[in-house]
């Protein structure tokens, strides 16, 4: 009797405990649930705002209503971008990674490579292509943001379309669809200077959304189609498995990156590669001192990866998950047969035309469709056929550099013959492979000198060809380049000391040794990183306040106590104007500083 009793008031004592935690817990999640809406719902949209107004679901109307006003220079209020994002965060949450289409109703699909930004070449695919529809499906093939100066219009046109037309318009996943690549190429800035009061919001769902995005998109299970490329460890099964929400590229592409220094508006289209198919996809499933560091301390990856690593997820568990993912998004082809790491990006492979039919023939494919890569023609075909490159973004690097997938020239491109189309290419070219050779001096001089034993400043054609070679690991015609990178003596030998002249570093840093000059030029773009990361609002200043919060958080993060007064003094010390904030000049010109203060120690000691 006892024992039933306890038992009975232990079944009440459960229960009752039960009904409160639910009561409790239901009510903290409808207050989740209405802080999640009134994220935008709260926010008020003033009668003097006279861009244009969207209501939710999208209609036909919406979408050539926002085309319109992005074709008059206008801005999407920041509420209904809010809006706009979080619910494509509820669509693409539902998608799986890979996307399974079917052409059997629609004429033709059209697919469209990179960009960036470029959005006269997005509205010109619709005018030449027309719009998408159930009749007209797309794919968007990754790197939809960054370098060009209207990626947040893009982004809102692409996911307004995707909503309107989901089972028509396809969305890929890109590299630069990344929180990292953003705050270095530009879409993080254009976005807080458009989103002043919402820009933070935008950013921080963008970083979900991007996530979200499918990995891959098959059509008739004849065609793949990824950002990037494939490996020989590619597997389309295991992608199809991973949960590629939890699985950050971020820290990982860092890592990658430091391991290698390289890495490095009006157009028009004619079609270049469009089969047969529609967009009826199948059923979805769900898926020390308070002192600054020397140059080589912040310059070495190990800083750059400390202050990432406070503020970006732990790299994934399962290197292999992560790996799969990052094949896809960085590879591109090579001519020769076999698999080997991308040295010049610094992530992914470079892939064989063996690679390629490997992998088409487990699967039953006939062709791999990429994009990732600038051509010149905007579209370009290798390994046999079996792999076609699409490029959207035209004048990528210059007025008239290249066309894109969809071209049609420019009033100004088209004064321009083919020989000053290639001329103005190849000026942009050239300074930034001679800023690569810079930024490689020691090396280079290194290796040059083991060839000049008498040290008289000359080397041949051939020597200075390998070298080159052999320390950039750049696939290019050297002895072909050389005359326009090098000067010969009147020996016939190469002067190599001058394929390092004529080179600036855009802002000049004064006073600066060739060894920190190099350095920096190597490490620019990480630097670039860590001052963006710090620059929380992207004004292109640190305040004393942003300066003080990142360096409380890096310190506390090493283990060293420093107090506000030493962070402060630290900041104004690097603010050498004296206009109460750091730009990024200033904040190179303090690396300079603290490195002769560095040689002078080592000097004397």
């Amino acid at each position: 009797w006892y024992r039933r009793y306890v038992a009975r008031l232990e079944i009440r004592r459960r229960y009752t405990w039960n009904i409160f935690q639910s009561i409790e817990y239901a009510g903290e999640q409808d207050q989740l649930q209405e802080v999640r809406q009134c994220k935008y719902e709260q926010i008020v949209v003033p009668d003097s705002y006279s861009g244009p107004r969207l209501s939710f679901p999208l209609s036909v109307t919406d979408t050539n209503t926002l085309l319109s006003a992005f074709k008059e220079q206008q801005t999407l209020h920041g509420k209904y971008v809010l809006q706009l994002l979080h619910e494509t965060q509820k669509f693409l949450k539902q998608m799986p990674n890979v996307i399974y289409l079917s052409s059997s109703y629609a004429k033709e699909i059209t697919i469209c490579g990179d960009l960036h930004g470029r959005l006269d070449d997005l509205l010109l695919i619709f005018y030449k292509n027309g719009l998408p529809s159930a009749e007209n499906p797309y794919i968007f093939n990754g790197d939809f943001v960054d370098r060009g100066k209207k990626s947040i219009e893009i982004i809102i046109i692409l996911f307004a379309f995707l909503l309107l037309y989901p089972d028509h318009m396809h969305l890929n996943r890109g590299n630069h669809e990344d929180h990292i690549m953003n705050l270095r190429y530009g879409f993080t800035k254009e976005v807080m200077q458009k989103y002043k009061t919402h820009g933070r919001e935008i950013l921080q769902l963008l970083q979900d959304v991007f996530s979200l995005l499918p990995i891959a998109t098959i059509i008739d299970n004849k065609v793949l189609i990824v950002h990037g490329g494939i490996s020989d460890k590619t597997d389309l099964y295991f992608l199809s498995s991973v949960e590629r929400h939890r699985v950050s590229l971020l820290k990982c592409r860092l890592t990658k990156q430091s391991s290698s220094s390289s890495s490095s508006s009006s157009s028009s289209a004619s079609s270049v590669c469009s089969p047969r198919a529609s967009c009826r996809a199948t059923p979805r499933h769900p898926p020390p001192s308070p002192r600054l560091p020397s140059p080589v301390d912040m310059l070495q990856v190990p800083f750059l990866d400390s202050i990432v690593s406070l503020a970006l997820p732990e790299p994934p568990k399962e290197e292999l998950e992560w790996r799969q993912i990052v094949d896809v998004l960085w590879s591109d082809p090579k001519n020769q047969n076999g698999c080997s790491p991308n040295s010049f990006r610094g992530g992914g492979c470079y892939f064989g035309p063996d690679v390629t039919q490997r992998l088409l023939k487990k699967h039953g494919m006939c062709l791999l469709i990429r994009s990732h890569e600038c051509k010149q023609e905007g579209y370009e075909l290798c390994h046999n056929g079996q792999v076609i490159t699409i490029f959207s973004a035209s004048n990528y690097y210059e007025e008239g550099s290249n066309r894109g997938a969809y071209y049609q020239v420019s009033r100004s491109t088209r004064k321009l013959t083919l020989q000053q189309r290639v001329s103005v290419a190849e000026s942009s070219a050239l300074k930034a492979l001679q800023e690569k050779l810079f930024a490689h001096r020691s090396e280079l001089m290194a290796a040059f000198q083991q060839y000049d034993i008498n040290n008289t400043g000359r080397i041949s054609t051939n020597e200075w060809a390998q070298v080159v070679e052999s320390v950039l690991r750049l696939d290019l015609p050297w002895r072909t380049l050389r005359p326009r990178l090098v000067r010969l003596a009147s020996d016939g030998n190469v002067e190599y000391e001058s394929c390092f002249e004529n080179i600036s570093a855009g802002q000049p840093i004064p006073q600066v040794t060739p060894n920190l000059a190099e350095t920096m030029y190597r490490y620019r773009t990480d630097l670039e990183i860590i001052f963006n990361i710090i620059d929380k609002d992207h004004s292109g200043q640190i305040s004393i306040e942003e300066f003080r919060q990142t360096w409380k958080l890096f310190s506390s993060h090493l283990g060293v106590d420093v107090d506000d007064q030493a962070i402060d003094d630290m900041a104004r010390s690097i603010d050498f104007n004296k206009d109460g904030s750091i730009d990024f000049n200033e904040f190179l010109e303090a690396f300079r500083v603290v490195h002769k203060l560095d040689m002078k120690e080592q000097q004397q000691g």
